[in-house]
């Protein structure tokens, strides 16, 4: 059996611990900060360039003590990470940031924490690096500072932060809010102070995704299809979520592995993956919806080169269309003519005497539904 601890050794030990947590949110603050700036330089092919160790940590230790509490800054400067937390605030500074004017926004989220610490000791259960990048997705919009987030180093740092924070009983997703406008801050300083343009153009990707395949998703403007890691990087949809995503498909159309294959390496597929993550956000069944790909094949219908497309339009639709509603009349396709040509499926043997469709003299894919509109199809 452990022994008591004197009350007045339990008030001290509550408040150490309310101090050092209110460090470790400057610290996150700080790092996100940091990734922008990172992420804009890098952007700018500008090399890295830490400040001096030695002369950052005298620098940094006066704004410190300037702007936060005693007891706070003197947990961050007698901290043994100081040297490196010293060199992000400086070559935030060195890039053009106004550390007075962004130390005390910081420095008032580290005094809530620790009041919200002293205040709660209830723990609650440590969350994985996965649920905070949803909590990212749900909190922040889509943009440079999200982005920077999720594709820098320190990232899993960060999410072990926040799980330890929300541990303590701290409000992670306020943190996150506030967090985000400094980063936004971070983001166009650099970007002016490096002659970058001061918000990203409208990128030929965005431009061609805007319609149906966007509809009521977060899409940043750079969006970028053409490297497949950056764009689920974008959208917010980990490595694991695309995964995921992808066994779903598959076990949907069970039996046309190689047309799985088509939908999940289209170009197009990071906003089909972000639908089904914005959909799982929101609690709704996509494995049901996804299961239309295989009741409704008339995405079979048409050249094969097209197929990939096909599928990414086909599958949209399957996850917009409410589960339960009707099926909406349209080209009827032979499923056993269209299954002849998929690539997923062998040369077939010739049909057996007797065996003639019933209606031989219709062409497959124009046995009914109502006639075809002229001109572009959407």
């Amino acid at each position: 059996m452990a022994t008591p601890m004197p009350e007045g050794d339990a008030f001290a030990q509550a408040a150490a611990e309310a101090v050092q947590t209110s460090a470790m949110a400057f610290r996150l603050v700080t790092a996100m900060a940091d990734a922008v700036r990172r992420q804009q330089q890098k952007k700018a092919g500008k090399v890295e360039h830490l400040p001096d160790a030695g002369k950052s940590a005298t620098g940094a230790a006066k704004e410190v003590r300037k702007f936060l509490p005693d007891d706070i800054a003197t947990a961050l400067v007698g901290g043994a990470d100081w040297p490196h937390l010293a060199q992000q605030l400086m070559a935030l500074q060195d890039a053009g940031v106004d550390l007075e004017a962004m130390l005390p926004r910081v420095g008032e989220i580290t005094v809530e924490v620790r009041d919200q610490v002293a205040a709660n000791a209830e723990k609650v259960t440590r969350e994985g690096t996965e649920e905070w990048a949803k909590a990212l997705r749900e909190t922040l919009p889509a943009g440079p500072v999200r982005e920077a987030i999720l594709s820098s180093p320190a990232w899993p740092e960060m999410a072990r932060t926040m799980a330890t924070l929300e541990e303590r009983g701290v409000n992670v997703r306020a943190i996150l809010a506030s967090a985000h406008q400094e980063g936004v801050g971070v983001d166009q300083t650099v970007a002016k102070v490096l002659a970058a343009a001061e918000g990203p153009t409208t990128s030929r990707d965005a431009k061609l995704s805007y319609g149906p395949l966007t509809i009521g998703l977060d899409i940043p403007k750079d969006l970028d299809l053409g490297v497949r890691e950056r764009a689920l990087r974008q959208l917010a949809v980990s490595p694991s979520e695309n995964q995921r995503f992808a066994r779903m498909v598959r076990e949907v159309m069970s039996g046309a592995e190689r047309e799985a294959d088509l939908l999940v390496s289209a170009r197009q597929w990071p906003l089909v993956a972000a639908r089904m993550a914005d959909m799982e956000s929101k609690g709704q069944p996509v494995a049901e919806h996804l299961a239309r790909l295989s009741k409704d094949p008339s995405w079979q219908a048409g050249p094969q080169s097209q197929m990939g497309r096909r599928l990414v339009q086909a599958a949209n639709d399957a996850l917009r269309k409410p589960v339960g509603a009707p099926a909406v009349p349209g080209p009827k396709v032979n499923t056993a003519a269209a299954r002849s040509t998929s690539p997923s499926l062998g040369p077939t043997k010739a049909a057996a005497k007797g065996s003639a469709p019933a209606d031989p003299a219709v062409t497959a894919h124009r046995e009914s539904g109502p006639a075809s509109k002229s001109g572009k199809t959407r």
